[in-house]
This record gives C-alpha cells, structure tokens and sequence, in this order.
C-alpha cells in the first residue's frame, strides 16, 4: 500500500483548515475582502447557481441574473462578478450534491436572518430568468429554505410574490 494511500486512510493527511473545495478558488478570487465577507459572498454565489442548475443548465439569462445579484449584494466591480460568478458554477458543476448542505450551513453560519431572505429573493429572481419557475428550481428553492431555517410564513410570501411564475399556476 502506498504510503500516500495509508496516510489518507489513517486521516492523517487531511487538510487542517475549514475552507473546503467547492469554495476554495473562489475565496481565492476575493483575497481583497474580508475573509467572512469573501466567504459569505462565495456561499451567496455558489447557492445561486445552485437553484440556476437545477435543470442541468446554466442559460446566458441566469448567468447575467447571477453577476448582477453578486455585483449588487457584494459591491464588487462587474469582471470581479463575473469571475465569481464562474467559479461559483465551475463549484457547482464540480461538487453538485456533495457540497450543496456544506455550502448552504456556511451561508447560514456567516448571515443574518435578513440577509437570508435577501438571498431568498435572489434565488427566485435568477429561476424567474426565463419568467417561469420550474418544478426543479422550486424543489432547490426550499431545499435551500429548509437549510437555512427560513421560517415558512417567508417562504409563503415570497411563494405568493413569485406566485404567477409558479409551476401550475394559471398564467392568463
């Protein structure tokens, strides 16, 4: 066995810091923030792109959504939420399921309640790019809710705002 192999085995390798992979480049991207700030702004990313790939997507529409909702809730100049925005759906594509709780309680851990909602809202703007909002951006939309203990009155009002988008919601 090689020795690389039992190291990982034994748990003796494993990285000591708490950032992990899907968040890592782009943390790296946003050495010049505060590192919560940085951290919080790459959660806020990678969520987004969370509920935009929930059809196994990204469309230009939601991408562009995406780097002005970073832009905006991060002050960041646009090539700087673009870069974010890319690396958030490279995470994405890269760690899909496996990172998504992960993501989603380190989100939790770094913002207020108010700031949650913000994202909320943020999350059905970009599945509302293409003015119609899925079955799977709906199931990732409260995944996200629930993992952030979103009370469910909000979660209700934001429904009721978003409400004509809806799957299986009369649109005349």
């Amino acid at each position: 066995m090689p020795l690389k192999s039992l190291r990982a085995w034994l748990g003796v390798d494993t990285p000591t810091h708490d950032e992990f992979a899907p968040l890592r480049e782009t943390l790296d991207a946003l050495d010049h923030l505060e590192p919560d700030r940085a951290r919080y702004l790459a959660a806020f990313a990678y969520l987004l792109g969370r509920v935009a790939h929930a059809d196994q997507h990204f469309s230009a529409e939601e991408t562009s959504t995406m780097e002005t909702l970073v832009q905006e809730h991060g002050q960041l100049s646009r090539d700087q939420a673009m870069v974010v925005v890319q690396l958030a759906k490279t995470a994405t594509l890269l760690f899909g399921g496996t990172a998504n709780f992960l993501v989603a309680r380190e989100f939790s851990s770094l913002a207020t309640y108010d700031q949650k909602l913000a994202l909320m809202r943020c999350l059905f703007a970009v599945s509302a790019t293409d003015e119609t909002i899925s079955t799977t951006e709906e199931g990732q939309i409260h995944s996200i809710a629930k993992e952030l203990r979103i009370d469910h009155p909000d979660l209700v009002a934001l429904r009721v705002e978003h409400g004509r988008l809806l799957p299986g919601v009369s649109r005349s």
